[in-house]
């Protein structure tokens, strides 16, 4: 059986949240319950448009195709296994995260899956370059796009360029946190793409195309587009097809967050998919803007765990948390409407009772 998330967990301690109007098994990860680093499998976001398919390792294979290839080429698990291994740590986050605060501040939900923050998971990633499996079939100097496919029922796919695809960190992953994937985050074999959506991370990789041409499917046409009044269409497409997912910043509370009174530390973390995170700030009650302590682990295209000293006094409370990457990229105070409701990343007022 998949092994989905429990999405009705109610005790204190559980890993997922629900996502209202989500399609199939979503489950968001409770950031209150982070404590290391790395997100444990257990509690690392699903994000699936169909139902979780159950692959047979010993018999699956990879097919390589297409006129950007110089021939057609099948694989299995053993022919990857004896590339060259590479380990690489990264974030995914899916394109939607944070959605639900397009309806706060337009007054009408956007897209369908109403993500609060925890679409969002950073993991180890073991497994094999996806331009050496692409070379043992002979990329063409004039290759174009690369459509990896999935074995879901959706078949879901969402092409790459030539030049993101061969990055030597975007991967074949085989394994997560050291583990064999679970079902639920693409085994036995995925895609995992540094620094973009969820989307172009395809789980449960059964085909990769490779054209001499633009490549298009409903997955970067008709979703995952910033699509909307303030977006030009880039035909065929409704609107811009999201890529490098933009720097964003949390708090590990719940929403709304408790906590006691007294001197205490607030705790978060912050993303970029542009490169490194460089500065974390925090204005507590619309106070100044404090700089924040980062953690010594600090990687490309992951987050940085921050922290800031506080003393609490009873009542309610805002706390606004804003990031800088290192290309000087930050949160901005509001973002415009789009109708499939990507890339929500403002800065929040995150609500917090003193008791």
């Amino acid at each position: 059986m998949p092994d989905t998330p429990d999405l009705d967990k109610s005790t204190p301690d559980a890993s997922f949240l629900s996502v209202p109007n989500g399609e199939r098994a979503n489950a968001e990860t409770r950031l209150s319950q982070l404590t290391g680093y790395l997100t444990p499998i257990h509690a690392f976001y699903v994000r699936n448009h169909s139902p979780t398919p159950i692959i047979d390792a010993g018999t699956w294979r990879l097919r390589l195709e297409g006129d950007g290839l110089a021939r057609e080429v099948s694989l299995g698990l053993a022919d990857l296994a004896a590339l060259p291994r590479i380990t690489r740590i990264r974030a995914i986050e899916c394109a939607g995260n944070a959605r639900t605060f397009f309806e706060r501040d337009y007054g009408r939900q956007a897209g369908n899956a109403q993500w609060q923050r925890g679409a969002i998971g950073v993991a180890e990633w073991t497994g094999v370059r996806l331009a050496d499996v692409l070379a043992r079939a002979g990329v063409r100097e004039d290759a174009v796009d690369v459509l990896p496919e999935g074995l879901d029922a959706d078949r879901f796919s969402r092409p790459l360029p030539i030049e993101k695809a061969l990055a030597d960190d975007t991967l074949i992953a085989l394994s997560m946190n050291g583990e064999p994937l679970p079902a639920d985050h693409g085994a036995p074999a995925r895609l995992v793409v540094s620094g973009w959506l969820g989307a172009a991370s395809v789980k449960w990789l059964g085909r990769i195309k490779v054209a001499r041409r633009r490549l298009y499917t409903h997955w970067n046409t008709q979703d995952y587009t910033l699509a909307g009044p303030d977006y030009p269409a880039q035909a065929p497409a409704d609107g811009v097809p999201v890529t490098v997912m933009p720097v964003m910043s949390f708090i590990d509370l719940d929403w709304p967050g408790r906590m006691p009174a007294g001197a205490t530390r607030l705790h978060g973390r912050a993303f970029s998919g542009e490169g490194r995170v460089a500065h974390v700030e925090v204005s507590i009650d619309d106070g100044p803007w404090q700089a924040a302590d980062l953690g010594d682990i600090n990687q490309p295209a992951a987050w940085v765990c921050w922290s800031l000293a506080w003393q609490a006094t009873v009542g309610a409370h805002e706390i606004r948390v804003r990031a800088t990457d290192e290309q000087g990229n930050c949160q901005p105070e509001s973002v415009p409407w789009n109708d499939h409701g990507v890339l929500y990343n403002a800065i929040l007022a995150h609500p917090v009772e003193i008791a």
